[in-house]
């Protein structure tokens, strides 16, 4: 049997509200503590606010590596954490195809629309067979519940497959992200590509 793949860098989606429930920026942080103490780089949305940026700045803090990704358009919105290294893009498209190229696997942190179109595009990649990297939610008092639910309606009414409801996990805790993503990489499909096709 072969080994699972290394699991060396880890993309996370999260808000980037400040007003966030402090419970929830310090289970960011948290995370970003996590990773760097298992030398996983943080790769990210490039913002120092909200959960994303008490990610970042946790895992610096603490010796991580970070990559952050951000679209001029954003610099001065989501303000720029540019104490670690930061890729300025030019779009949407081009800062979500790079966090994927750049990852290992993926993170879903509690958030707005954004970090909900993000994840959401994410697993229908998946659904698309165009990658198999692991992805796994944060759902601290089942924030995620309603997407889970809407998943599995279509699933119920024949529109989805029975298994894509496999192609993620959903975790209470940060401290058990990690080992649910190592568990999935160890099953990941071989035949499935670990990294998406561009397209032009």
């Amino acid at each position: 049997m072969s080994e699972p793949p290394r699991i060396g860098s880890i993309c996370v989606y999260a808000g980037s509200s400040d007003a966030a429930d402090p419970a929830l920026l310090a289970a960011a942080g948290g995370l970003g503590e996590i990773l760097a103490r298992d030398d996983i780089r943080l790769v990210y949305g490039g913002g120092g606010i909200g959960l994303m940026g008490a990610c970042a700045r946790a895992a610096h803090a603490a010796g991580g590596r970070v990559l952050g990704v951000m679209p001029e358009f954003l610099r001065q919105r989501e303000i720029l954490f540019d104490e670690v290294e930061t890729i300025v893009v030019r779009s949407m498209h081009e800062r979500k195809m790079l966090m994927f190229e750049e990852s290992d696997a993926f993170v879903a942190l509690p958030g707005g629309i954004g970090t909900l179109e993000e994840v959401v595009e994410l697993i229908s990649w998946r659904r698309l067979d165009l990658h198999a990297k692991p992805t796994v939610f944060y759902n601290p008092g089942g924030f995620w519940d309603p997407l889970f639910g809407f998943l599995d309606k279509t699933i119920a009414l024949n529109l989805t497959p029975a298994a894509f409801a496999a192609t993620w996990r959903a975790v209470d805790t940060v401290e058990l992200l990690l080992p649910a993503i190592r568990e999935m990489a160890a099953i990941a499909p071989e035949t499935v590509p670990r990294l998406m096709p561009r397209v032009g």
